[in-house]
Parts: structure tokens; C-alpha cells; sequence
């Protein structure tokens, strides 16, 4: 790999994993700040990575894995944390001085809030104020705004629990519609971006799946992919939220997951966008194409 226009990902699962993958194809440098030095940071520095161990709420630590750094992705997971990594990471950065792109994942739900909505998650808030954060640095940001996620527990696991336990997909959605993406789409458009960032510098770009469908609708797209039938299970909002401690998840997430849950009965989900397409060149895939890569997975 060369060693021009270094990219600093933090963390090695999720988008910026995919996003790795992208980028390693057409030999961009990646640095990897980790928090800790573990077997996926082992698995990435294999295959070509650098890795440096730091944390994003730490400004001494975010300085280092800047050094020698000329763009970076701003991503992590859901946590109460994300308002201060952004600040601390926008702080720094401007500090250094030597970003020529700051490309930060924020949240499609932020294009309809307000500075004082009360609809929306705790980390849907934080998204928004991340993204005042960035703006107000002066930095060549693009902010990169996907809708809910098709790798979600919502669409994968869940869904995978219930289709083997009795062909159904159980969610509380009611009528509402949604355009899930898949993370290696949004993946795509990231790389894309920091391949080659001067035109994108300011933009925002909204991602979603190629059509918005109701629950009938994706079920239906589920069972042409699994060649199965599955059908949706409309579940009252509150008898499956009480399931969420179960998954083992922290408070914070619990309540953004169940707002979700709550928005997308509300129809706040209901929208598409031909942004992975006009970035990339490639539209994004169906929520069909999506299952029917990982029907294994699904059918168990």
C-alpha cells in the first residue's frame, strides 16, 4: 500500500470494518485506532492495517493516532459517549490541522429533527448535536446519514429467532413503512467519499435501501429469498420492548432500539433516497438480495 492519504477508522467491526475492505481493494492506507489489542485488531494488521490502541473520549490518545493522518472516519458504536468523542475528536483534529476530510456517520433521523424535538432516541439527540459539533469546527466534514440498518438485531437476529421458531418475522411496526440499508452499502459510499473527498466536502448524504415497504412487504421479500413462507406479526409496542433486557442490552441502547420500534410505527421511516447510487455508481441492494446472501444464517 502507499503511503499517501492515510485513513484513520476507529474501532475494527461494523461499517468501518467494511469500509476497510473497500479501501484495502484499491490500496488506500488504513490506521486502525483500537481500544483494545484483541483478535480483530490482530485479523486487520494481517491484512495490511495499521494499528494503534487509543479511545475517542481521550484527546492525547486521538492526537496520536492523527499523526500522519490526512483523513478520517468518525464512527461508534451506539453509546451515551458519542457527543463527547465527537467534540474531542473535532477539537483535535483541528488542533493538527492535517485532515483534508472528516467523514463522520450520523443518522437519517437527524434530517427531521429540530434543536428542541423530544421524539426521537437519546442517541438520535447526540447525533444531532455531533453533528452541530462538526459543522461549528470548520473542518471538511461530510456527514453520512443511513437509515435503519438491514444488519440490525431488528432485521437479523430477531428476525432469524422467530422465522425458525414459526415462520414469522415479530415486530411492533404496525402500518408503517421503512427502506432499511445494508452496512456494506454504507460502506461504499464512506469509502467512495474518502477515495476521493473534495467534492463531497459539506455535503450530507441521506442512504437507504432502493424501495420503502410496509412489514407484509418485507416479510414477503423474506420469503422469496429463503424460499419459505414468512409472514409479519404486527407485536404491541410495549409487550416487546419488555423483551429487549433479555438481549443483554445496556439502558442506552434499549431505549434508542424501542424508539425506533416507535417511530417506525409512527411512519417516521417511510422515505428513500438514491444516495448510495448517485455516490457510488451502484444502486443499493434489495432487502431480498440482502437475506438471500445469508440464508444459512436465517433459516438456521
Amino acid at each position: 500500500m502507499t503511503a499517501d492519504n492515510l485513513v484513520l477508522i476507529p474501532g475494527t467491526g461494523g461499517v468501518g470494518r467494511a469500509v476497510f475492505e473497500h479501501l484495502r481493494a484499491q490500496d488506500v492506507p488504513v490506521r486502525f485506532m483500537v481500544r483494545r489489542d484483541d483478535e480483530r485488531a490482530a485479523e486487520v494488521r494481517a491484512l495490511g492495517a495499521e494499528v494503534v490502541v487509543g479511545d475517542l473520549t481521550r484527546p492525547e490518545t486521538v492526537a496520536a493516532a492523527l499523526q500522519g493522518v490526512t483523513r478520517m472516519y468518525f464512527a461508534m458504536r451506539v453509546s451515551p459517549d458519542h457527543l463527547l468523542a465527537a467534540t474531542v475528536v473535532a477539537s483535535v483534529a483541528r488542533e493538527y490541522g492535517g485532515l483534508d476530510a472528516l467523514v463522520g456517520l450520523s443518522q437519517m433521523t437527524v434530517s427531521q429533527m429540530t434543536a428542541t424535538s423530544t421524539e426521537e432516541s437519546h442517541q438520535q439527540r447526540l447525533h444531532w448535536l455531533a453533528e452541530q459539533v462538526l459543522d461549528w469546527s470548520g473542518l471538511p466534514v461530510v456527514h453520512i446519514r443511513p437509515t435503519a440498518f438491514l444488519d440490525t438485531p431488528l432485521f437479523t437476529m430477531m428476525a432469524a429467532r422467530s422465522i425458525q421458531a414459526n415462520g414469522t418475522i415479530a415486530l411492533p411496526f404496525g402500518t408503517g413503512r421503512t427502506s432499511p440499508v445494508a452496512v456494506d452499502d454504507v460502506a461504499r459510499v464512506v469509502a467512495t467519499v474518502l477515495r476521493d473527498p473534495a467534492p463531497h466536502i459539506g455535503q450530507v448524504h441521506e442512504l437507504t435501501g432502493p424501495r420503502s415497504v410496509d412489514m407484509t412487504e418485507l416479510a414477503a421479500e423474506f420469503s422469496r429469498a429463503l424460499a419459505r413462507p414468512v409472514s409479519y406479526v404486527d407485536m404491541p409496542l410495549d409487550r416487546w420492548e419488555a423483551q429487549l433486557p433479555k438481549l443483554g442490552m445496556p439502558p442506552h441502547l434499549q431505549q434508542h432500539v424501542a424508539t425506533m420500534a416507535r417511530l417506525h410505527r409512527d411512519n417516521r421511516y417511510d422515505r428513500t433516497t438514491d444516495g448510495v447510487e448517485r455516490v457510488t455508481g451502484v444502486p443499493a441492494r434489495s432487502i431480498e438480495e440482502f437475506v438471500a446472501a445469508r440464508k444459512d444464517f436465517y433459516l438456521g
